[in-house]
């Protein structure tokens, strides 16, 4: 990923993977917003403290940023869970319930999920011109949500898995993410060949550490997605809490950023 600055003082980072094709994302940082500590200062999130005037300000600062209507993203009421909703133009400006994942075909249509950990997952279609969008914390890692995404689009768009291209955006690293028996026993029974997955840096008494990123990335290789078409940020939000909020490293003291991403018109004008 590479960092974008932006003339109102939003910064935001894209993949590049994704340079080249026709479609656009943008992972928020924490810089360029209206909050005040703890949230300082591009905070998406109401639940947390802050006040809804400076939420919605911080949104609409994020989407002239990128040029984007800040009437038109579909947004989600997130649980960890791995529900998937296909939208469209219809559903411009609403906000999916109980959804963690968001597909769809429409050109144009921006689709938005915040974080302060979890994980961001894009995936495009380059042949069918179809995106999806995830979210997954460890619940929705070890329940298959990247591959449930993926599963969406293939039964909604014919979607095939050689055809996509991914991105695993700023979240909790390995290096960070330490976790307890709940997590480590869930992953044993769900994730294949889930020990690649945990590094034990404390010693094998201590509690485990988990890798998000190589977790969600391996559901999709195993799903048929080739290696080399998935980029990995590698920015650890823990660890980068200057330009990242981390729910782990600031104790529950801070704000979501954001992933707003859509389809942009191909070649052919579709």
């Amino acid at each position: 990923m590479h960092p974008n600055p932006h003339a109102n003082g939003v910064i935001t980072y894209a993949f590049d993977y994704l340079t080249d094709l026709p479609v656009a994302a943008h992972v928020s940082t924490r810089h360029g917003g209206v909050s005040p500590a703890p949230w300082t200062s591009l905070n998406f999130s109401v639940s947390r403290g802050d006040e809804p005037e400076r939420v919605k300000a911080n949104f609409t600062r994020f989407c002239e940023a990128v040029g984007v209507d800040p009437a038109q993203p579909v947004r989600t009421h997130q649980v960890h869970g791995t529900a998937v909703a296909k939208v469209d133009w219809d559903d411009a400006g609403s906000r999916q319930s109980a959804t963690d994942a968001l597909i769809t075909d429409a050109v144009g249509l921006p689709l938005f999920l915040v974080f302060a950990d979890c994980t961001p997952i894009l995936l495009y279609d380059s042949r069918q011109h179809s995106l999806g969008v995830c979210h997954a914390g460890w619940r929705g890692t070890v329940n298959g949500a990247a591959a449930a995404t993926l599963w969406a689009m293939q039964a909604a768009y014919n979607t095939d898995p050689a055809d996509v291209w991914v991105g695993i955006g700023p979240s909790i690293g390995p290096d960070s993410y330490e976790v307890g028996e709940e997590v480590f026993q869930m992953a044993q029974a769900k994730l294949p060949d889930p020990d690649r997955f945990f590094s034990f840096p404390n010693g094998l008494g201590a509690n485990p550490y988990f890798d998000l990123w190589q977790a969600n990335a391996s559901q999709l290789t195993e799903a048929g997605v080739p290696i080399q078409q998935i980029e990995i940020a590698g920015i650890d939000t823990a660890g980068h809490t200057a330009d990242f909020f981390s729910h782990r490293a600031e104790r529950g003291a801070c704000g979501l950023f954001g992933m707003l991403a859509w389809l942009t018109p191909t070649a052919s004008g579709q």
